[in-house]
């Protein structure tokens, strides 16, 4: 199973009923984009509305995370996997948090022909349990199976891992620290949902992966 294929399959199980998930195609050398009917629903349109292009889906990302966004489906499109979490804003103006992750499918020769990939509204399950669990384990409780969970599936998202792999460096970041896998899990989800502090995710996310390799040399 590819990278793209187990992390939508994990997210599909986690999340199928709390949020809309879509797929989308692009085809490299025509410049076709396709998208299903979740994606036009996501982005605030019913199929014939719109045509969808590379550059209506970059009008739709927010201001703040556009280049980001930008930055990544170019490393995809040169061959590889990429994925995002940000914010878009929809034909009604509303703004949503997603998930989005594709990959290039090459040829036989090694030339990308086209990206697959699919796109997760998170923006319900981040209201719904987000805001919830993460003041309580920010303040001291025991945060819930859910919060520890969709702090994997961040993991999963930017270092590109499985399910069991995001828990391992969950857990040796919570010895390191001294801490409870819960509130090691907070913290994470905490920065993701702030826009302001997508830097200091990143560099928690890589001190977590390189306590992991160095508890791996021990």
């Amino acid at each position: 199973m590819t990278t793209l294929k187990a992390l939508q399959a994990y997210s599909s199980a986690l999340l199928a009923e709390e949020c809309l998930a879509g797929t989308f195609h692009y085809d490299l050398v025509t410049g076709e984009l396709q998208w299903s009917e979740e994606i036009y629903l996501i982005h605030g349109y019913r199929r014939g509305e719109v045509v969808p292009t590379v550059d209506l889906l970059m009008s739709h990302k927010h201001p703040e995370d556009r280049d980001r966004c930008r930055e990544n489906f170019e490393v995809c499109r040169g061959a590889g996997f990429f994925a995002s979490y940000h914010r878009l804003i929809d034909a009604r103006r509303r703004e949503r948090r997603v998930l989005t992750a594709g990959e290039a499918v090459p040829d036989d020769s090694g030339r990308p022909l086209f990206i697959d990939g699919f796109v997760l509204d998170l923006t319900k399950t981040l209201q719904l349990e987000t805001d919830r669990t993460a003041r309580e384990a920010i303040a001291g409780a025991i945060g819930t199976r859910g919060l520890i969970e969709q702090a994997k599936g961040i993991l999963m998202g930017i270092l590109h891992i499985g399910s069991n792999a995001a828990f391992e460096r969950l857990s040796a970041y919570s010895q390191h620290h001294n801490i409870k896998i819960a509130h090691a899990a907070a913290a994470i989800v905490r920065l993701a949902n702030d826009t302001q502090e997508s830097a200091t995710l990143d560099g928690v996310i890589h001190t977590l992966d390189g306590i992991f390799a160095a508890h791996q040399t021990d």
